[in-house]
């Protein structure tokens, strides 16, 4: 995966439309706090926003979409929530699959996610089988995922291959190691949003962000949508982007 991308589509409004964007959706837990929810309520409201946030990206023209769900570290949040956030994954498959198939989206997962229950672990792959085939968007969705741990998995399949004579080191370069990380056969990141006004990566796609546009909206996950994407898109439509040139 090199730097520069293949030349963007052009929106409506004249400004490039980012072929990958990927998003960071924070803030379910504050939404619910405000309205003195349980923070499961935010939860739910943040897979409708998943629902509201994946069409409107797809009408946008946008080829990939990706998710941050479920990172390596959230299961150090309490039993309870974890389970919760499960059975919505659960839920979001369930009701969602039938649209995907229908509207020709790929679907595609990232991160350890077959550390997830068996029951999990046969819908997601279920649900990958089916949407294989589709030749439209694509949404990745990121689940179990560290970006460091990627990063590391990469490094030592390179090395294991180059110890077994397999490839020499020395040919070893910034497209073969993106060529080595899950996101492997997707577009270069183009832009990178979070919710909820936070400013950090949080260990997501930290390879992949490295020329990336980044994006911080005070809006909280559960109340973005696609309006609050478009206005993300004019705003990357409106950045200079050199990759390190002029």
């Amino acid at each position: 995966m090199t730097a520069a991308s293949a030349p963007l589509p052009a929106s409506p409004e004249g400004g490039a439309v980012p072929r990958h964007v990927a998003i960071i959706m924070d803030g379910n837990g504050r939404w619910a706090k405000a309205r003195r929810l349980p923070r499961i309520a935010g939860h739910k409201q943040g897979v409708d926003a998943v629902r509201r946030v994946s069409r409107a990206a797809r009408e946008l023209g946008i080829e990939v979409l990706t998710l941050y769900a479920f990172s390596s570290e959230n299961w150090r949040r309490p039993e309870e929530e974890v389970r919760d956030l499960m059975g919505l994954l659960r839920h979001f498959l369930k009701n969602e699959l039938r649209d995907l198939v229908a509207e020709n989206v790929r679907l595609r997962v990232i991160g350890d996610y077959h550390a997830l229950s068996d029951d999990l672990v046969a819908m997601i792959d279920g649900a990958i089988e089916r949407t294989s085939v589709n030749t439209g968007a694509t949404l990745v969705i990121a689940l179990n995922y560290g970006a460091q741990a990627e990063i590391v998995a990469a490094a030592r399949r390179l090395a294991a291959a180059a110890k077994a004579g397999e490839l020499d080191p020395a040919a070893i370069d910034d497209t073969m190691f993106g060529d080595a990380l899950t996101t492997h056969g997707l577009p270069p990141l183009d832009l990178l949003i979070r919710t909820s006004g936070e400013q950090r990566l949080s260990n997501f796609l930290l390879w992949q962000a490295a020329y990336a546009e980044l994006l911080f909206v005070d809006t909280l996950w559960p109340d973005f949508d696609g309006a609050a994407l478009a206005d993300a898109i004019a705003q990357f439509g409106k950045r200079q982007r050199r990759f390190g040139g002029l």
